[in-house]
């Protein structure tokens, strides 16, 4: 049985989302949090869908932030040119053909340079307008991205669907009173309003009435 939602504009996350960087951000943060004894469970529970300094800030709560910022800018540099087993996450580039002329964005935690890179490695076209790192001042979930890709689009919060994959993006969507589509397998476990597997479930027409997406 199929679903439909309607929508004005879509705001689609990156990592997880659009791109499986799954193997280069395990890589490097475990190699980050070896020397600090952390528990990699615990790291791979908190560094997803979050900038890296927030990330670093929860699992090292006494450390001087000055030394998260510039940590985590030496992390992006590092994953930016670290794209090793970066892939499209299966339906990504249909999806984004679909959306070439419907109002949507990208918003994610990652610099302008890493989310580059990544879509790049993974064959995908950058959207027009994005909100990376550098635009926002609060990380997920803080719902300050997603709502400043509404204003961007110049599209009301309710009146957006947001594709996201961690526990994090999808408290941040739904923080800033958008539906959400948990997208993969964990997703379903984060309170998403929706989910699907991978995109490839995910089917778009436009309408007279707006967007309308079909979901199994």
């Amino acid at each position: 049985m199929t679903q439909s939602i309607l929508a004005r504009a879509v705001l689609l996350d990156m990592d997880g989302t659009l791109v499986d960087s799954t193997a280069v951000v395990e890589r490097l943060w475990l190699e980050w949090a070896r020397p600090h004894g952390l528990e990699p469970q615990r790291v791979m529970e908190v560094i997803h869908g979050r900038q890296g300094h927030q990330s670093m800030s929860i699992l090292l709560p006494e450390r001087d932030h000055a030394v998260n910022i510039a940590e985590n800018a030496q992390m992006l540099a590092r994953e930016a040119t670290d794209v090793d087993g970066v892939v499209e996450i299966a339906g990504a580039a249909d999806l984004l053909r679909a959306l070439h002329e419907i109002p949507h964005a990208i918003v994610t935690s990652a610099d302008v340079t890493l989310m580059t890179a990544r879509m790049q490695a993974a064959g995908l076209t950058v959207p027009a307008l994005t909100v990376t790192a550098e635009s926002v001042t609060a990380s997920k979930p803080d719902p300050e991205g997603f709502l400043l890709g509404a204003r961007m689009l110049g599209i009301a919060p309710e009146d957006c669907v947001v594709f996201e994959d961690s526990a994090a993006g999808v408290q941040a969507g739904l923080a800033a009173g958008m539906r959400v589509i948990g997208v993969g397998v964990p997703a379903r476990a984060h309170g998403a309003t929706h989910a699907v597997d991978d995109l490839t479930q995910v089917r778009i027409a436009v309408r007279a009435e707006g967007i309308e997406l079909t979901l199994p």
